[in-house]
């Protein structure tokens, strides 16, 4: 003959079960959405055998930037799918004095850019957010003049 079975089960171990179940089914979709490809597949994967794109007309352009009253010539140095460099050049004492951080800026917007960031990354510093928002907009109009 058969006998009945009581079996006890607490609330507590219900919920914590039925919490972890559900936490770990929430991870598991997201691990199936960070690494599922999607309709074009891996985006990011480079391919050996391609040769980077042309994306600019190699060069040395410059293109004057006034601030008040006073001009100074701004020098992009352009490689077909890079910036190599952005440099001040024909900049007076006056300018120099009036305008302290011009030239430090210059070199930190170079220095990303030679790095490989795009226009859109270069990260504007909260000191000098405005100079360096008139020479970024400078080298924008550059390098929309000399794109291919």
């Amino acid at each position: 003959m058969a006998r009945t079975r009581i079996v006890i089960l607490q609330l507590r171990e219900l919920i914590y079960t039925a919490i972890f179940a559900g936490l770990g089914i929430v991870l598991l979709v997201i691990l199936a959405i960070m690494f599922w490809p999607g309709k074009d597949g891996n985006k990011n994967q480079v391919s050996l055998n391609r040769q980077p794109e042309e994306i600019y007309e190699a060069g040395i352009y410059t293109k004057e930037v006034n601030i008040g009253d006073a001009a100074m010539d701004l020098q992009l140095s352009l490689d077909e799918n890079c910036v190599k460099s952005v440099e001040l050049i024909n900049l007076d004492e006056s300018i120099e004095t009036m305008y302290p951080l011009m030239a430090p800026t210059v070199e930190k917007i170079s220095q990303q850019l030679a790095a490989g960031k795009t226009i859109d990354e270069i990260v504007l510093s909260e000191e000098s957010q405005y100079t360096e928002q008139v020479i970024v907009d400078t080298v924008n109009e550059l390098l929309k003049e000399h794109e291919k």
